[in-house]
């Protein structure tokens, strides 16, 4: 697991100010809310302001709503839903369509990128965040599927950025 680390010198002059989340839906019993926790507000202390959410069911879901509790006590703090497609939430459960319209209702900016789902609508969403973040705060416990390729979109578009593995 990687940490979030001291900037080099060479990296001061290089701030981090936006982060990206990926995670699976299916959280396994060694994810913790406490760490993801510990772990965003260390990010915004170290000068995060935007983070940019795919709002899926599961770990976006938790990782919206983490961010959403620090606004009160970190104001500047914008959260971006990034969204693939209109009705995205259809197949959620009906707790997760309340929660996903609670944290639209508080995102700072809704950024749907398309108006009907199509194939790779969601590979799109996830370009789309990886290509405009800093760093990343992953769930990925798998090589392949959304998840992965979201990891491994951040690190094309942004070799220097780094990641955070929950």
């Amino acid at each position: 697991m990687q940490q979030l680390r001291i900037k080099t010198e060479k990296e001061e002059n290089t701030a981090i100010k936006s982060c990206v989340f990926t995670g699976h839906r299916l959280l396994e019993e060694d994810f913790s809310k406490k760490r993801l926790k510990v772990v965003v507000q260390t990010a915004i202390e170290r000068g995060v302001e935007t983070f940019y959410n795919g709002v899926a069911m599961g770990f976006d879901l938790i990782a919206a709503e983490t961010v959403l509790k620090f606004k009160k006590k970190y104001p500047h703090v914008k959260l971006i839903a990034c969204i693939p497609c209109y009705n995205q939430e259809r197949n959620f459960s009906e707790k997760d369509k309340k929660r996903y319209a609670a944290v639209l209702k508080k995102a700072d900016e809704k950024v749907f990128l398309s108006e009907e789902y199509y194939k790779g609508c969601m590979q799109a969403r996830d370009k789309y965040m990886a290509e405009r973040a800093d760093m990343m705060i992953a769930y990925c416990k798998k090589k392949t599927g959304g998840t992965a390729f979201t990891v491994k979109c951040f690190q094309k578009c942004n070799p220097d950025g780094y990641i955070v593995f929950l």
